[in-house]
């Protein structure tokens, strides 16, 4: 009978470990090591230069080598496992493997960590850069790399998304890794951009930034699509910038987008170029990124 009871404990014990490691990201290491896994899971991305970037993905059900792979970009809250879970109903519809890399506050502290990709050293006010291998940007296409290798995925491009602080992310790599293997690009309700303009300051523009001419002409020949909810327009929204170059670029979100969108139609003209980009609306959606993906995936995914 005691060693029944001594089983039974150790089943118990064994049962409780696993309920408890299901809860921590990091038990999901071990489970994604096996390719066969499906859902919702977690790795840890750390095959670049910069600090290791935890991954919050879901694999559809119905994944081949030839499902189509989707990097989503969080919010300034930098909660990327609430961004998978409000994409994974989308990534398993449309047989999509579904990406999000987490850059957290601690190792990409503020805007300058994060939106605008750890390009410059944050004490110089935009005077001297990291090195190049440095940028947040530059994660982006080795974890690709390390996705098709990881799930046997025979892709070579991949589609990207980004919201909010994300959105900023998104449009900004685009100037800054001009190479980016991206097939379909939607930067959706950023609070402030970039603009593709040398005559502006970098971040608000691009003059004393990195990037160079040739790398604007091929950002404005991207499939870049500025999603942007209607409702997204309130003038205090608690994260919307302020500051007099922002305020340029219109009262909020929704304004600001059209102001980039506008932007980069008069630079794709003044270049003599095919302007790729396009602008389109989500009626009755305001800063909810979980709305946005419901018109974001069908832009996406033809």
């Amino acid at each position: 009978m005691a060693l029944f009871m001594n089983k039974s404990c150790l089943m118990g014990f064994i049962l409780t470990s696993m309920l408890l490691l299901s809860t921590n990201p990091s038990a999901h290491i071990l489970v994604e090591n096996n390719r066969e896994v499906t859902g919702k899971h977690f790795f840890v991305f750390d095959q670049w230069a910069g600090p290791s970037l935890n991954v919050w993905a879901y694999k559809p059900s119905g994944y081949s080598a030839n499902s189509k792979i989707l990097m989503v970009m969080h919010g300034t809250n930098r909660d990327a496992d609430r961004y998978r879970d409000e994409w994974s109903k989308h990534a398993e519809k449309y047989n999509v493997l579904l990406i999000v890399p987490q850059y957290t506050k601690a190792d990409f502290p503020r805007a300058n960590g994060y939106n605008l990709g750890n390009v410059f050293v944050a004490s110089s006010n935009y005077q001297q850069t990291n090195p190049r291998s440095e940028w947040a940007y530059s994660a982006i296409e080795p974890l690709f790399d390390f996705v098709k290798t990881k799930y046997q995925s025979t892709q070579s491009q991949y589609s990207i998304y980004g919201h909010s602080a994300g959105s900023q992310f998104v449009h900004r790599l685009i100037y800054f890794v001009p190479q980016a293997r991206v097939s379909n690009i939607i930067t959706a309700n950023a609070g402030w951009y970039t603009a593709p303009d040398f005559s502006i300051d970098f971040p608000y523009g691009l003059n004393n930034s990195p990037v160079s001419k040739e790398s604007l002409k091929q950002a404005l020949q991207k499939p870049v699509t500025i999603l942007l909810g209607e409702a997204d327009n309130d003038p205090n929204h608690k994260h919307l910038r302020r500051a007099k170059e922002a305020m340029v670029q219109g009262p909020h979100r929704f304004a600001r987008g059209h102001y980039f969108y506008a932007a980069g139609q008069q630079a794709a003209n003044d270049l003599q170029l095919e302007f790729n980009w396009q602008l389109k609306t989500v009626p009755n959606v305001g800063h909810k990124n979980g709305l946005m993906a419901e018109a974001a995936i069908l832009a996406l995914i033809p």
